[in-house]
């Protein structure tokens, strides 16, 4: 997302497949195994959602969580998934966007809370993932325990092509630690990520279970309705009390980067700044 004024980058949407596996996602739609299987196309996952400094110091973040929920957005899926063919079934899937799912960093997020335009909330709350992941292990570490797993010959060490199974690392790795009669639960770094589940169609949920067949699009604004509406929502009022943008240099950026102490600094401000 660009800013037209000056040609500047405001913000990143950038959506992927779902995972397979995400209990306060699951759990909030009504899914069992099979439907989850059959249903997962039809919904994405925004894995980048935010806004870049200074932007983010004038509540970008909750213009750009907005467009989630646009005309654009939809029309750009249609055209590139909606005849797609499944690579493991080979079937045509005939995939419809009626919902994206997003998390926060870490713990509960103040982006993404309470964004609502013209009365309609953007992302709702839906809870939090439980810990697991593998973050935590350094690339070579990983790569130690895979080569370990190719030593013994054990298969999960090269079950990574798509259909082998989901989130192949982490079962590498705990595949690789139960081998070594090391505890498992080591591959649980205990950081929680708050899931935000944004409904695009309006039956977005019923359709997701199989109970409606059709999805139901109201009408959806966009991009160019959802900015102007932001910046007299957020953006605006932000900027009129909170001056720290206009101070603000791209040197600013790179300083926070090298320097710890100042890293430190400039998340403790980017917190406070997209607080609502």
């Amino acid at each position: 997302m660009w800013d037209r004024s000056n040609d500047k980058l405001i913000g990143i949407i950038a959506l992927g497949d779902a995972v397979f596996n995400q209990k306060a996602r699951d759990e909030h739609v009504g899914w069992d195994h099979h439907r989850r299987g059959e249903a997962l196309v039809n919904l994405m996952d925004a894995y980048v959602l935010g806004a870049v400094p200074p932007y983010n110091m004038l509540l970008g973040g909750k213009l750009i969580a907005s467009m989630l929920r646009s005309q654009e957005l939809v029309r750009e899926f249609n055209k590139k998934y909606q005849k797609s063919v499944g690579l493991i079934s080979g079937e045509e899937k005939c995939a419809k966007l009626v919902a994206i799912t997003t998390s926060s960093a870490l713990g509960r997020s103040s982006v993404y809370n309470r964004v609502a335009l013209n009365g309609r909330k953007i992302l709702e709350p839906i809870g939090f993932t439980s810990g697991w992941g593998h973050f935590h292990f350094s690339g070579a570490v990983f790569d130690e325990l895979r080569a370990y797993l190719e030593s013994i010959d054990d298969s999960y060490a090269s079950g990574f092509e798509f259909g082998s199974g989901p989130n192949w690392k982490i079962r590498v790795i705990r595949r690789a630690l139960e081998r070594l009669g090391m505890d498992t639960s080591l591959a649980k770094h205990g950081f929680t990520r708050e899931v935000f589940f944004c409904p695009v169609a309006k039956n977005a949920t019923a359709f997701l279970r199989g109970d409606h067949r059709r999805a139901i699009y109201g009408p959806l604004p966009s991009i160019e309705e959802i900015g102007a509406a932001a910046m007299v929502r957020w953006v605006v009022p932000r900027s009129e009390w909170d001056h720290r943008y206009l101070d603000w240099k791209v040197q600013d950026f790179v300083k926070a980067l090298e320097s710890p102490e100042l890293s430190r600094n400039f998340l403790r401000q980017k917190r406070n700044a997209v607080g609502s």
